[in-house]
């Protein structure tokens, strides 16, 4: 079941709301994806293509390259949460990357078992590719680790492949701080971690991503999301033109050299999504200002809780349809549009009851885990 999702993030957060830019692509994104998963799976699409069969051909295609805008900008956040300033070294990558783990996996095991209740239910009415069987504790166990795509386990949703692949690309990230911090001294601190992270990027571009069986680890994407971590770095405003060139050139020119040997529509976008960031995704004063953030930053904050529900919703409809509705391709219509409205709202309600409490524990514990280490170094 897979296909394109969003970065398993809500929106930039409070503190960070003038980065109108990086909201609007994010919910524009988002759109795409649940379009594409829409006419990708489920026979209402299939009714329904007949009146715009381009249309419909391009989002069950074409549309699924939108998660590229997704690695991109969780790049772009995670140096800017990880190494603000691109300097080498972590305290604790472990706790990091637990943290990580703690803000994924809990809603993501509960959308897990909204897909396998949605499956189930789903069978009573229609018979297709897209229905799961009830899943077997190992299988269930593997997807709580964010293991099944790893261990062959057959994905329970659509997009669950992103959650593990959004997992690994953090760890990957502090594991490269946590080097970089061990390296000998006596170099340019201020370059280790960007050309460290350089070259994890060539090595994608050049090897992992040309190489499909390598589609369910982190090097396979680490291109697009090291690019959005350069971009946050280069579009530091304190930092000098004559690094900032350099980092440009971090960026540009593996990137270039491997499209010239490998032309790839996803790393073209990529690129085209990182220097987006570099000149505008830190701006507080941007021509998408006022109304569009306001408009923008809902369906942004939702994006990641709309992509955990959004198939057991499309699922749920898409058999619905399929027993109670005609099958004249405008009455299948309705039925792909009623399914993507009801996967938005479904989407702000797990946001709200599920996504948010599940992050108020976490920083809670985060909070009590910093008092404790404060106590311990006072004594």
């Amino acid at each position: 079941m897979r296909g394109a999702v969003p970065a398993a993030s809500g929106s930039v957060g409070a503190q960070d709301k003038q980065y109108v830019l990086i909201d609007l692509l994010k919910a524009v994104a988002a759109q795409l994806i649940v379009l594409h998963h829409l006419a990708f799976y489920g026979p209402m699409a299939d009714h329904a293509r007949v009146l715009a069969p381009g249309l419909f051909d391009w989002l069950a295609d074409d549309a699924r390259i939108a998660v590229q805008v997704f690695l991109v900008i969780g790049g772009f956040l995670a140096a800017k949460s990880l190494s603000p300033l691109g300097l080498p070294g972590i305290d604790n990558p472990l706790r990091a990357i637990g943290r990580r783990y703690l803000k994924l996996a809990p809603p993501f095991i509960v959308a897990i078992l909204l897909a396998v209740f949605a499956s189930q239910l789903a069978s009573v009415w229609m018979t297709h590719e897209s229905i799961s069987n009830f899943p077997s504790l190992l299988q269930f166990g593997a997807h709580m680790l964010l293991l099944h795509d790893v261990l062959g386990y057959e994905a329970l949703s659509a997009g669950a492949w992103y959650v593990a692949i959004d997992f690994q690309l953090y760890g990957t990230m502090c594991l490269l701080l946590w080097v970089s911090g061990r390296l000998p001294k006596g170099r340019p601190r201020q370059w280790v971690v960007p050309v460290l992270v350089a070259l994890t990027i060539s090595a994608s571009l050049f090897f992992f991503n040309r190489d499909p069986q390598w589609d369910m680890w982190a090097p396979y994407f680490f291109a697009s999301y090291g690019l959005g971590a350069l971009a946050w770095w280069a579009s530091d405003p304190h930092r000098r033109p004559l690094a900032v060139v350099l980092l440009l050139l971090l960026i540009a020119m593996p990137t270039q050299l491997a499209l010239a040997v490998d032309f790839r529509t996803r790393i073209a976008l990529a690129f085209a999504v990182a220097c987006l960031l570099l000149l505008f995704g830190r701006k507080k004063n941007t021509l998408l200002t006022g109304c569009t953030s306001r408009a923008v930053q809902p369906f942004a904050k939702i994006s990641y809780a709309v992509f955990l529900v959004h198939f057991p919703v499309c699922l749920v409809i898409n058999a619905l349809f399929t027993r109670f509705a005609p099958d004249a391709p405008h009455f299948q219509f309705v039925g792909v549009v009623f399914a993507w409205i009801a996967s938005l709202l479904a989407g702000a309600g797990f946001h709200r009851w599920v996504e948010l409490p599940f992050g108020r524990v976490v920083t809670q514990l985060g909070r009590a885990t910093k008092s404790r280490e404060l106590v311990a170094r006072a004594r």
